[in-house]
């Protein structure tokens, strides 16, 4: 897909990180996204969402090229290939990250490191660097150091010699490269102290070993082994290593629809989001090891210091803020505007992430990450509350502004919620009024498999209030509430593939059908067309769901990446990007595959999937 009047594909971006924050690199050589330091610091690099205001660093040949990319295999190390009349070069981008530096803590993150070197012939490079400090509200001051650029909290060095340009806020070099040279660049914070074996050779070194050791921890094996390691290496980008939270995407208003106002910013930790994330990644084989899986403890941290009330989203920090603001100055992705910050559904009560809480705390005790004893007071006070509170109506999980309903898959999560601290009560011998959370229990299943049901559409309905289709109860199976052969299970899946998918492609809900409170429609959701998958897997539909899957799976980016949504038409990506949940559906998917149908495996030991036989 050819560039917009400035705005590059968003499928033409490459994802590296330090896992304290995260760029998207274009196939041409440009660092269009960057917060620094954190996930949710203001925007550094945003040109991706306004190519005037925006920012960016650039470093690509001065002569015309073409270009490609691709990861190094097993890595999230990003290589771009240029190749000019003259010559061919290589420019090799990634975040500085090794097990010694995670292992002490740090308070600031590695740095960015861009290297380039001509393969072949002979080049000449310019590098740019225009940072947009703040959203892109002024420009930075410059000031020469030591062979480097200082501006802001930051520090930039290559080998210069440097030109400075403070009236329009840029600082360039070009090199004359020939076959064999080098040239290396970096970013970072001004004042951190840089180890001596902290060379950008060693830094790539030690990168390297640090995601070829974190993609050797894969247990499964097939067909789609790459496409579950990729998935698995951008999870693992997205972490925030100092409090172990996870960010639902590293970007902020990638429009789900161009032009549209649909535009929100996921540069935070969504309970939902985190908990079927850590399942993915402990499906296939991810284990805490000798360094743990920062999530566990965010969530482990996050039980404990629960009070009276869950919130949906978390900032990556403690003192992190989620107030929701537009930036009215910034255009947006090809004029999808508003461009927002923050993310007013925090203060919306969504029922359904007590289920996928505790399931997330049952498999992560199954699989000896959390200690399921520990905390249980606050388990039991959180059941004790749902036994109380399950009639009650929610915002769902599609974070609709439409107004609070009886959501089917909500109530089906806390049925889940509840039988999961039973099953934990009577393992570990622990008090709580079991007698009740069962009564409530069965009464939530009869209220879904009565009220959630739909005779005129034959299948689960997306709330007792609306009377249409919703692809969140392709997950019913998953969550146990009803087999996934069972016949009005099947139902649904028919309903689902008449109704909701288009070109094999599978969208949330009808917008037109459904009023969330917001204008116009989106593209067909990644996640759900992945649930789509599992769902035809479970119900022993194996032809159908590989099928499916292979369809989705050559939509991905030539660097198997997948941003939240597609258009079902032209098959542009939409919305942030990446999204960490359509790479958990990624590896969902795939397991699935595995267990239901034997397109792969899963060693011995590892959970491939919750419970779901029938439990009363």
């Amino acid at each position: 897909m050819a560039e917009h009047e400035g705005y590059a594909p968003i499928a033409d971006y490459g994802l590296i990180g330090n896992r304290y924050s995260a760029a998207l690199v274009s196939k041409g050589g440009s660092i269009d996204w960057l917060c620094m330091p954190r996930f949710d610091s203001p925007s550094l690099f945003a040109r991706i969402l306004d190519p005037a205001k925006g920012g960016y660093w650039s470093i690509a040949p001065t002569a015309p090229h073409e270009s490609s990319h691709r990861y190094l295999e097993d890595t999230n190390i990003l290589e771009t290939t240029f190749s000019t009349s003259t010559g061919k070069a290589a420019l090799t981008d990634f975040g500085e990250v090794d097990a010694m530096m995670e292992a002490e803590h740090r308070s600031m993150p590695g740095r960015f490191i861009r290297l380039v070197q001509v393969l072949e012939g002979r080049m000449m490079f310019r590098c740019e660097c225009a940072p947009r400090p703040e959203f892109g509200t002024r420009l930075p001051r410059f000031r020469s150091q030591d062979g480097g650029v200082l501006f802001d909290l930051f520090r930039l060095v290559g080998p210069g010699p440097w030109k400075l340009d403070d009236p329009i806020g840029s600082a360039w070099c070009e090199l004359d490269l020939r076959a064999g040279d080098r040239a290396a660049f970096a970013l970072h914070i001004r004042g951190e102290p840089q180890p001596e074996w902290s060379l950008p050779e060693e830094a790539y070194r030690r990168t390297v070993m640090f995601w070829k050791n974190t993609s050797a921890k894969c247990t499964y094996q097939g067909p789609y082994r790459n496409a579950v390691i990729r998935s698995a290496l951008v999870l693992a980008l997205m972490s925030y290593v100092p409090s172990g939270a996870m960010v639902a995407a590293p970007t902020a208003s990638l429009p789900e629809r161009i032009g549209g106002d649909r535009n929100w910013d996921y540069r935070y930790t969504w309970l939902r989001d985190s908990t079927y994330s850590l399942y993915a990644v402990l499906s296939v084989g991810f284990r805490r090891g000798e360094h743990e899986l920062p999530l566990v403890r965010w969530i482990g941290n996050t039980i404990s210091s629960l009070g009276d009330e869950v919130k949906i989203l978390y900032p990556i920090t403690p003192s992190g803020s989620t107030e929701e603001m537009i930036l009215g100055h910034l255009r947006g992705y090809r004029d999808s505007h508003p461009v927002r910050i923050g993310n007013g559904a925090v203060k919306q009560i969504q029922l359904d992430v007590f289920g996928e809480l505790a399931l997330t705390m049952r498999l992560s005790a199954e699989m000896g990450e959390l200690n399921p004893v520990s905390g249980w007071y606050k388990t039991r006070d959180l059941t004790d509350w749902i036994a109380d509170h399950w009639l009650e109506p929610d915002a769902g999980l599609w974070e609709s502004r439409g107004g609070l309903k009886h959501f089917v898959y909500g109530k089906a999560m806390l049925w889940a919620a509840l039988r999961a601290a039973i099953e934990n009560a009577r393992k570990y011998d622990l008090d709580g009024d079991i007698d009740r959370w069962h009564q409530a229990m069965n009464s939530i299943r009869e209220d879904v498999m009565t009220k959630g049901w739909s005779d005129r559409l034959g299948a689960f309905k997306q709330s007792y209030e609306d009377e249409i289709l919703d692809a969140s109860n392709l997950m019913l199976s998953f969550i146990g509430i009803v087999d996934g052969k069972d016949p009005k299970m099947v139902s649904t899946i028919d309903a689902t593939l008449r109704q909701l998918v288009r070109h094999g492609l599978c969208f949330r809900y009808d917008t037109e059908e459904f009023d969330d409170g917001l204008k116009g429609k989106e593209g067909a959701f990644v996640l759900c067309t992945f649930w789509l998958v599992e769902a035809l897997a479970r119900a022993g539909r194996i032809r159908e769901a590989r099928e499916i899957y292979d369809g989705i799976m050559a939509r991905a980016t030539p660097l198997g990446l997948f941003a939240e949504e597609l258009d079902p038409e032209t098959g542009e990506h939409l919305g942030n990007f990446p999204q960490a949940f359509s790479h958990v559906g990624v590896i969902g998917a795939a397991v699935a595959l595995a267990q239901y149908g034997d397109i792969g495996s899963v060693v011995e030991g590892t959970p491939t999937k919750m419970s779901t036989e029938r439990w009363e």
